[in-house]
């Protein structure tokens, strides 16, 4: 009963309420996580119906995973969107059964399943998931959205999930063998950069200090040709943060400031333009706090025959104090096809906790 009664309470919540009229809470320290949960299902709606079931072994164990985090600013990749965040709504609530509440929540459409009712994959078929403007079998699949105890400053944040790949400065787009533009320049000139999105989103801490949450969830660099599609959008996708400070792509975020989110790619193993992660990570306007698991090991997925590699990130600003970071790992849960046991996500939530400066002012 008590699950319902959140539930119908969460579908009429607002998303983000707005900072000028919440509380704030007033403390010295910050928990923020990160975490591709995997709760993505084949179809629109089939998530909030196993939530609404309350028997989805998955879901129970993602839950589990954050709950042993408790961070106070949450970003959730892998989980699907809907228009009215029913399912967000759904999903926060049951997490406020076991630890503090999210009253400020924030789920932008992704790009994730967006038509652009073209062939953009070059295989001479439209209306499939990679002809998305991100990989998606329907519009959200797979999407982002941001759980916070402190209030988040929707009406400032800032969406460079409609920028075009080609407008990226330094882009580089894939090209068939005699140089035209792969698969087509109509593609090219339709395509975004962000496979998910690209968020700028001010989060205030204490009455005096906001963060800027930098979120992003880049594509694969796998599973495509020669002409390295995939691999060559990741570079760019990742490559962004480093554009927009640089000022290339309007206002610089000012510290303290937090890039999160996941970038596929690992900086010495597996497939991919491995150096541009490196770049990001070295960057000196940033610091890497290499979260690491009860092991003492920095990987964040597991890939299963190609093993465990490091893809999901929290990287502060140089300025910012860390005080702790790890990883957690989810539980196994029996696998759909019954052939033994499975995590219930590939990914482990990744956490920083941070000392808040005195001042942003």
């Amino acid at each position: 009963m008590r699950f319902w009664a959140a539930l119908c309470t969460a579908l009429l919540l607002p998303l983000a309420a707005p900072a000028e009229t919440a509380t704030i809470p007033q403390t010295d320290r910050v928990r923020i996580a990160t975490f591709n949960t995997e709760l993505s299902r084949k179809g629109p709606g089939l998530l909030l119906r196993d939530l609404l079931r309350q028997k989805d072994p998955q879901i129970a164990a993602v839950a589990e995973t954050i709950t042993a985090a408790d961070p106070d600013i949450l970003l959730l990749q892998g989980m699907d969107w809907d228009l009215n965040s029913a399912t967000l709504n759904a999903f926060a609530d049951l997490l406020a059964e076991t630890i503090a509440p999210y009253p400020h929540r924030f789920a932008p459409r992704p790009n994730n399943g967006l038509a652009t009712g073209l062939d953009m994959d070059g295989n001479g078929r439209l209306g499939e998931a990679r002809d998305a403007q991100g990989y998606g079998r329907f519009t959200g699949q797979g999407g982002m959205a941001l759980l916070s105890r402190h209030p988040i400053h929707s009406s400032q944040f800032r969406d460079l999930s409609a920028l075009l790949w080609k407008d990226l400065q330094g882009a580089v787009l894939p090209v068939h063998p005699d140089g035209s533009p792969f698969p087509s320049a109509e593609a090219q000139d339709a395509q975004r950069l962000s496979s998910t999105g690209h968020w700028v989103v001010p989060i205030q801490l204490r009455d005096d200090v906001t963060l800027t949450l930098m979120a992003f969830q880049a594509t694969t660099p796998l599973f495509d040709g020669e002409e390295d599609r995939n691999g060559l959008r990741n570079r760019d996708e990742i490559r962004l943060w480093q554009v927009l400070l640089d000022g290339d792509l309007g206002p610089v975020p000012t510290p303290p400031f937090v890039i999160a989110g996941g970038a596929s790619l690992d900086p010495r193993r597996g497939a991919g333009h491995r150096d541009t992660i490196f770049r990001l990570l070295q960057d000196p306007r940033l610091q890497d706090p290499r979260p690491t698991d009860a092991d003492g090991h920095v990987a964040t997925v597991d890939w299963g025959r190609s093993g465990r590699m490091r893809v999901d990130y929290l990287v502060p600003s140089r300025a910012m104090n860390v005080l702790d970071a790890g990883l957690i790992w989810p539980a196994e849960i029996p696998a759909p096809d019954g052939d033994g046991d499975r995590l219930a996500s590939r990914h482990a939530l990744v956490w920083i906790e941070l000392e808040i400066p005195s001042s942003t002012d």
